[in-house]
């Protein structure tokens, strides 16, 4: 429970300390006391976002810090524990926060420094404000699912849920991975088939290229080729039968030259054996270029293929023998039968979608009793609220498989119809603010078993209603505040009188400059209180009556 709430440098409160009692706690006071304010420093030490605006004129910074008694085995101490903020002892727990002029914000738990959101975590956990937005919060269906949960306390069966719906996610896109890669597996496998039909109609050989492209240049050339050898041979021809003749003849005079001769017919048999070796690759030469026609065409059309393929698969010509034993093997890993795996998995997920299926039945099951249960408790507070001819429905609609998740298979909303003989329909539809303040404040009384927050605030819970149905208001509030502890911002003496604690906000001026104070009241202040609750600014003595008969019946 909320046990003090200290206030430094905040708006229009210099300083302020309040010890608040278990049960009910009411604060009153005139409309722009500072009610509001004390609010927003309780929101802001559990949370809240902070603004410069908040700081006190001449302020350098605002601070607030909310203390609260818990039990020794609260679940707020495993979550302290996780964050490494649970070093004994860590009773009582106290949740600062400082608010600088310059914008900037700073988080403590225990004086240890924290960030905001985890502040705001634990402050959830701790203290809940009731007011206008909870109010609105009502309207959303997506809370009443798990205001059903709670009360039917459905904790392990809806984390038993969330675990298997994980499971059944996981095991899905396990299934639908791996049928994506057997249908790529397929494509890409007919795409390789393709390519390798071609490259095997292609047959591309080792240095293949360079042959080609020097075959090419030479049949390009070949008439000017053609006319250069046939003039060189012919000349090369009539050379070699010199070259005899005059070997002959210094052969024959040779003995006579005492040996002087012997270097010239050396150099004369070389020159015949270089000469018939020119001359024969005259002939090899010309014997190549003597091709069948279309030879050149031939050539050309190898030789563009093969840089066709090349250039298709991004690989050299010279690349195109290993690329075709690669594809090759490729392929022969891409037809392995991949069937077996894909059935195992499809199995596995159907095991998994099985099993959630049959835990979120469960869990709908469970979930149909409680809202019959939760609707009972719901419609007996209504009519002490004077709503009695209003009745409560909680509707289970089955999501499509499509929307099935953590939360399971129910879509939970709450309905009520204010008017006999209506059909129920959506609150917002249907419920005025009113009307909306109380039935919130029905579902509270009804939830009070459930493991909620120990401490409720409730921000003008009795808005737009008075007499009897205030005083049902005020009595639905203190019989709630036999199981937590309930502080209410209230306009109504009847719902005053009902308080275990009375503080009343005053502003008062000193100086020039206004600031807010919290009185905490004894039984004779609360007495004048409620009186000028019930009678406005001038207190009569028939208030004053009127407020010990309230105070009476409220201590009956």
């Amino acid at each position: 429970m909320l046990r003090r709430l200290s206030i430094r440098d905040v708006v229009l409160i210099d300083r302020l300390d309040l010890d608040f009692a278990p049960g009910l706690t009411v604060l009153s006071g005139e409309t722009g006391a500072g009610k509001s304010i004390l609010l927003d420093c309780l929101t802001l030490a559990l949370g809240a976002r902070g603004e410069a605006g908040l700081v006190r004129r001449g302020a350098a910074s605002a601070s607030v810090a909310a203390e609260f008694e818990l039990a020794p085995t609260h679940p707020i101490g495993d979550l302290l524990g996780e964050h490494g903020l649970a070093e004994a002892p860590w009773q009582p727990l106290r949740l600062r926060r400082v608010q600088g002029a310059d914008g900037k914000s700073r988080a403590f738990v225990n004086d240890q420094p924290v960030g905001v959101a985890l502040l705001r975590q634990i402050g959830s956990e701790l203290l809940q404000i009731e007011g206008q937005f909870e109010r609105e919060r009502l309207r959303d269906g997506e809370r009443h699912r798990a205001a059903l949960d709670g009360f039917g306390r459905q904790g392990e069966a809806q984390a038993r849920v969330a675990a298997l719906d994980q499971a059944r996610k996981q095991a899905a896109a396990a299934l639908a991975q791996a049928a994506a890669q057997r249908s790529t597996a397929a494509v890409q496998a007919e795409e390789i088939a393709a390519a390798l039909a071609a490259l095997d109609a292609l047959a591309p050989q080792t240095d293949e290229e360079p042959a080609l492209a020097e075959e090419r240049k030479l049949l390009q050339n070949a008439e000017r080729l053609v006319e250069a050898l046939s003039a060189s041979n012919a000349e090369l021809d009539a050379a070699e039968p010199a070259l005899r003749r005059a070997g002959r003849s210094l052969q024959r005079i040779a003995d006579k030259s005492g040996g002087r001769l012997d270097g010239a017919l050396a150099a004369l048999d070389r020159a015949t054996a270089e000469l018939a070796e020119a001359l024969s690759g005259v002939r090899a030469l010309g014997h190549a270029i003597d091709r069948p026609e279309g030879r050149l065409d031939a050539v050309e059309s190898r030789l563009f293929a093969l840089r066709a393929a090349a250039r298709r698969h991004a690989v050299t010509v010279a690349d195109l023998p290993a690329l075709r034993a690669t594809l090759r093997a490729t392929q022969a890993t891409l037809t392995e039968d991949g069937a077996a795996p894909l059935a195992r998995l499809a199995g596995a997920a159907e095991d998994a979608r099985r099993a959630y299926a049959e835990a979120a039945e469960a869990l709908s099951r469970s979930r149909t009793l409680a809202a019959k249960r939760l609707e009972r408790a719901v419609m007996a507070e209504l009519p002490p609220l004077k709503l009695e001819r209003a009745r409560f429905q909680i509707l289970l609609e089955r999501l499509p498989e499509a929307s099935w998740g953590a939360q399971g298979l129910d879509r939970v909303g709450f309905r009520i119809a204010t008017l006999p003989g209506a059909e129920p329909g959506a609150i917002d539809a249907v419920a005025s603010g009113g009307e909306l303040s109380r039935l919130l404040l029905a579902l509270r009384v009804a939830l009070a078993a459930t493991g909620e927050a120990a401490t409720l605030v409730f921000d003008e819970a009795d808005a737009g209603v008075g007499g009897a149905t205030a005083a049902a208001v005020g009595e639905r509030l203190s019989q709630l505040a036999r199981t937590r502890q309930v502080l209410a911002v209230t306009h109504s003496p009847q719902v005053a009188a009902r308080a275990n604690q009375h503080l009343r906000v005053v502003k008062r001026l000193a100086g020039e400059i206004a600031i807010t104070e919290v009185e905490a009241l004894d039984t004779p202040g609360r007495r004048e209180e409620i009186a000028r609750m019930l009678s406005g600014a001038r207190v009569t003595e028939e208030a004053r009556a009127a407020a010990d008969r309230l105070l009476d019946g409220a201590a009956a």
